[in-house]
């Protein structure tokens, strides 16, 4: 019988054996080497700044901590998106409304900027010559100002209306003068909760009933209508427990008492001014992203959607825009964490955020790491969250092959 040698044994034994030794010639080995040593030397330099820094501390008296967050505050807050006794609370509840005081301003300016940015983005590229100058004109010139030197514009013209006795009235329900916008404030009451809470459930509810359509649409290519339920669940649904609670509207009107307005609501000039100046900037820049993000979908979309007979503006809102998102979303990522810390230049025109409650604190506490950190913190995890959300959308929207 003839013995036949598995050729894969013979080149494994004649191919030369890797050395098990660490050479520092090997990349590898080099590169291992030199990013343990980076990392080390960065934990080296913080532990050193951070026992520097306490030793200083320490010889200087100056407590360390967070307890001061448990003190009495005594730091009068104009803007009181919930409850607040200076005399009473604490530092920690101090922040926190200066925290929903920067949510406030972030939240409403994404949504407020996104709209009028894509307005004017679109604007620039509408064949009617007037609104297209004019667009451009608005991009370049808001553009070109610097974002505090227009907040200031902003506070310095609502700071020249009228005082409370000579204030715009309209309909003796809404008054504008130099302490803001007073409006009429509805009493909220037990009922409104419970309206709120069914509304969210709606949301819910609609948001499952799309995806089950979305997924009937897949199988049979007919998808169920949405708008019943929709109206069903947003609109009947909550009025029906608003009804159901005793339907309780009553509105507290505002009126002139002395020299000053009582009663209602109010929108006090810093925060309009701080909103309209953020809102405005960053409109600018959303503009041009979204402008490019049109002009980067082929032209023969247009094409092909003008040869079905289709209107300009489904054109644009059905077939471009969505197209456009995978352009836009990534820079409009940028645009959003810009205005959210744009929002510390609140301090120059005296509205309440969350940096300038923390100076006040640190002021008055001496508590200056403590404080800085907790703005840091408080900055970081809204980046965060947003650049999770959008990055999450951006993946949801992005082509798949299949």
């Amino acid at each position: 019988m003839s013995s036949t040698v598995d050729p894969r044994l013979i080149n494994a034994r004649l191919a030369p054996k890797k050395s098990l030794r660490l050479s520092w010639s090997d990349p590898k080995f080099r590169n291992i080497v030199v990013q343990i040593s980076i990392v080390a030397l960065l934990v080296l330099i913080v532990w050193y700044l951070a026992h520097n820094t306490a030793v200083n501390m320490e010889n200087q008296h100056i407590a360390t901590g967070l307890g001061f967050l448990f003190r009495r505050a005594g730091i009068p807050i104009a803007e009181q998106p919930i409850s607040y006794d200076p005399s009473v609370d604490t530092y920690g509840r101090a922040i926190v409304i200066g925290l929903l005081n920067t949510l406030k301003v972030a939240v409403l300016g994404i949504i407020l900027s996104t709209i009028l940015g894509t307005l004017v983005g679109v604007g620039r590229l509408s064949k009617n010559w007037l609104l297209s100058k004019v667009t451009a004109i608005y991009v370049e010139t808001i553009r070109d100002v610097p974002v505090l030197l227009q907040l200031m514009l902003w506070y310095t013209t609502l700071q020249n209306l009228p005082g409370p006795r000579q204030a715009i009235n309209v309909g003796n329900a809404f008054f504008l003068s130099n302490r803001g916008l007073k409006l009429p404030l509805m009493i909220w009451q037990d009922a409104h909760w419970w309206t709120l809470a069914a509304f969210v459930l709606g949301l819910i509810g609609v948001f499952a009933w799309n995806r089950a359509a979305s997924r009937k649409q897949d199988e049979t290519g007919i998808k169920p209508a949405v708008w019943p339920t929709v109206l069903g669940l947003l609109v009947v649904f909550p009025a029906l427990i608003w009804a159901a609670l005793g339907a309780p509207f009553t509105l507290e009107y505002p009126e002139l008492h002395g020299f000053n307005f009582t009663g209602g609501g109010n929108i006090s000039p810093e925060y309009t001014a701080l909103e309209l100046g953020l809102v405005i900037y960053t409109s600018a820049y959303i503009a041009e992203i979204v402008r490019s993000g049109i002009q980067a979908v082929p032209q023969g979309q247009w094409e092909a959607a003008g040869a079905l007979g289709l209107s300009p503006g489904v054109v644009l809102t059905r077939i471009i825009l969505p197209q456009s998102l995978r352009v836009i979303i990534p820079p409009m990522t940028s645009q959003y964490l810009n205005i959210t810390k744009n929002t510390s230049l609140a301090v120059a025109i005296g509205y309440q955020d969350i940096v300038s409650i923390s100076q006040t604190t640190l002021n008055q506490t001496g508590q200056a790491i403590e404080g800085v950190g907790i703005v840091m913190a408080v900055f970081l995890s809204i980046s965060l969250s947003i650049s999770l959300f959008m990055n999450w959308y951006n993946k949801r929207i992005a082509l798949t092959e299949r």
